[in-house]
């Protein structure tokens, strides 16, 4: 699956149609973000069956305000809807397919429990 643009019109279609979304919050005049850009492009060549989103904060101010985006690049990945990893700066290619390792090995239905079970403690 190529990379896809996501923004605030196309956000919620696509985490929805996909089991599991990894996006770079980034934007043009960042250093950091341009660097991390082709290992980003390459790490996705090799997961065609996730979706792999960019979100140009600069563009989309509305959604990164609504992730809470304080520091780019950020990398944040969505299972099944749910957030389960939000990290700022750059990932090497092999911690970034770690972590890609990770969330796929995520049991959604305790991952859910444990949230559930946390909004009752609060």
């Amino acid at each position: 699956m190529a990379l896809e643009n996501l923004t605030a019109d196309n956000f919620n279609e696509k985490v929805e149609a996909n089991d599991i979304v990894i996006i770079d919050f980034w934007a043009p005049w960042c250093g950091p973000c341009r660097e991390f850009g082709p290992l980003y492009e390459k790490t996705a060549e090799a997961y065609p069956d996730i979706l792999f989103g960019k979100v140009n904060t600069e563009e989309e101010q509305a959604l990164a305000g609504h992730f809470q985006i304080q520091s780019i690049p950020t990398v944040m990945i969505i299972k099944e809807s749910v957030v389960v990893f939000n990290q700022p700066g750059m990932l090497p290619e092999e911690g970034l397919k770690d972590v890609i390792r990770q969330v796929q090995e995520l049991d959604m239905d305790k991952v859910r429990a444990d949230i559930e079970a946390q909004q009752a403690d609060s």
